[in-house]
């Protein structure tokens, strides 16, 4: 079995039992925070107003005939997000969250294929909402606007909705509050990323969910006092367990990001102390702090302060807040948590944030194990490693290399239920109740976890080498003025048998001027070729990269900035 428990937690059998028992706990605490027109003046929504407003609606969603129905939920994070997809899990039906940047005809394909009645939007989807109803090619009957203020036509008002349900509370309907919830069924249908045609729906249950929520408790420290910041799409199973039940779980605060540029001065005014992210943006963040401090000549000083205060740590002393406390204030002084997850974090990145005195961890996981496998935590982390299996998780590694490399697989209450209707992409998964994560990674003595990369992107050399691009893309992203990369096998001219390593590297034109002083793009690419000549040095020369494209145009991504490798490579082996 995976680790042990660090923390106490409280024992949830489904959602609605962890709305009960946390709302019991942590009533009175602020659950939302939300500027308000006066500068640092806030409107607090607590956690008893929350789990009301969540009856409230849900009473009136069963009233109007929702009960055991499938609602798709789709939307920029905001909080009628949040209150949608409780008071649907919570006692109606079934939650269907929707990536909100997804191409209108995929947005209507996916509401088809999982036979959704009721939906609920905000203003920007509203001309999608008009052609699916026109079309009338869905099983779509109710449509609920999280913008208007009153009910329109046929259009539901999500906000009168509210009204309408305390109504029926207070005239003593219970239908909602006494609902049975079975929690070994379907609650939550998560699409995976990936077009249409190939995404998965994954099917998870309250118990997946649930089981989740405490072991992530038992092994990393949220509580009441914390405010987090949700930044990544909360149709997201990686935001929507550990950046929104989880807090809630915990009776924590949540604060939205207003978008990615205001990131910086959102972390200071809502005075974050955690938030969960992916590596790109910690990597730019630690980088953006490090510039500072470099261009205010302070970087040798920094570099003296962390090779004194590690030495410290080794005694338990701890002074990093206050001697970096400039650097602290930069990010707005009350910071103690970053979570990473969706992809591995730089070890470079890792290792500076730690030694800063800003506690980062790792996390490991997959939609389909709702989402955490493992992570580092608030007694064990270990740089480079996701961290340590949680604790009702068993993981073993199949059919290991010689490294001990093989095929991540685990075993879990939080394994999904299945693929809907999709029985052939199930059966190529789980197989004796074990999940094949389709991820490749080792498993060192004490029982830490690392992950080398995708099994499907591995470059397999004609000498049976094998090639992790991800090793080699961490490396060039660490060059400055690399925004990203993508590394790839491309047939050797004369040997279509064999692969040469190729790299598309995205530079950021102002950051090569200003730290090289070059502009034109023959000086930009010579620069980039010397820096990754450097890199092919320190390699075993089977993994050296032989050929460049470069270019200011960005990689195609998933909303949870993950380069879709399969449509670039397309894209780039097609010129």
């Amino acid at each position: 079995m995976g680790d042990k428990r660090i923390h106490d937690y409280i024992e949830i059998t489904d959602i609605k039992d962890m709305l009960k028992k946390s709302g019991d706990l942590f009533g009175e605490r602020p659950a939302f925070k939300f500027k308000t027109e006066k500068e640092n003046e806030f409107r607090i929504i607590t956690h008893k107003e929350f789990r009301y407003q969540v009856d409230c609606l849900g009473t009136k969603l069963v009233e109007i005939g929702l009960k055991d129905k499938r609602i798709a939920i789709i939307s920029e994070n905001r909080y009628e997000w949040a209150l949608a997809y409780l008071a649907v899990v919570a006692g109606t039906g079934i939650a269907v969250p929707l990536d909100k940047s997804l191409p209108e005809n995929e947005i209507e394909s996916l509401i088809k294929r999982s036979g959704v009645e009721g939906i609920f939007y905000s203003n920007k989807y509203n001309d999608i909402m008009e052609k699916i109803k026109t079309n009338g090619q869905t099983k779509l009957k109710y449509f609920i606007s999280m913008d208007l203020q009153e009910h329109d036509n046929d259009i539901y008002s999500e906000n009168k909705l509210i009204d309408e349900g305390k109504e029926l509370l207070e005239n003593g309907n219970t239908d909602f509050l006494n609902a049975k919830i079975d929690n070994e069924s379907m609650g939550v249908m998560l699409f995976t990323s990936g077009t249409t045609a190939i995404s998965k729906a994954v099917a998870l249950s309250h118990k997946n969910i649930c089981s989740n929520l405490m072991d992530i408790c038992s092994v990393i420290e949220v509580h009441e006092e914390d405010t987090m910041l949700s930044f990544l799409p909360l149709h997201h199973t990686f935001e929507c367990t550990v950046g929104f039940l989880y807090p809630i779980y915990k009776g924590a605060c949540i604060a939205y990001c207003e978008g990615i540029r205001h990131i910086a001065d959102n972390i200071k005014d809502y005075k974050i102390t955690a938030m969960i992210s992916v590596p790109i943006l910690f990597e730019n963040m630690y980088r953006k702090v490090m510039k500072g401090i470099e261009k205010k000549g302070k970087l040798e000083k920094v570099k003296k302060g962390i090779k004194i205060s590690n030495i410290l740590l080794k005694f338990g002393i701890d002074i990093r807040k206050k001697l970096f406390k400039e650097i602290h204030d930069i990010l707005g002084g009350k910071v103690r948590l970053f979570v990473n997850g969706a992809a591995a974090l730089d070890k470079e990145v890792e290792k500076g944030f730690n030694d800063l005195g800003f506690k980062i961890v790792q996390g490991y996981g997959l939609t389909e194990t709702s989402p955490v496998l493992a992570a580092g935590n608030d007694k064990y982390t270990r740089i480079g490693s996701v961290g340590k299996v949680f604790p009702s998780v068993e993981i073993k590694i199949d059919n290991p290399n010689e490294q001990g490399i093989g095929e991540i697989v685990a075993k879990g209450p939080n394994v999904m239920l299945g693929y809907y209707e999709n029985e052939e992409a199930t059966k190529e998964v789980l197989k004796d109740g074990w999940f094949y994560t389709g991820d490749l990674g080792y498993l060192d003595k004490q029982n830490y976890l690392y992950v080398t990369g995708r099994k499907k992107n591995v470059i397999v050399l004609k000498n049976g080498k094998n090639i992790y691009p991800e090793e080699l893309e961490i490396l060039i992203g660490r060059i400055e003025g690399v925004k990203e990369s993508i590394v790839y096998g491309k047939p050797e001219e004369g040997d279509e048998t064999d692969l040469k390593i190729c790299a598309k590297i995205v530079y950021d034109a102002d950051t090569m001027k200003e730290v090289y002083g070059i502009e034109t793009e023959e000086e930009i690419s010579n620069k980039l070729w010397e820096k990754v000549k450097e890199i092919n040095k320190k390699m075993p020369t089977y993994k050296y990269i032989r050929e460049i494209i470069f270019t200011q145009e960005e990689l195609i991504k998933t909303t949870t900035q993950k380069v879709k490798r399969h449509e670039e490579l397309k894209k780039i082996l097609q010129k």
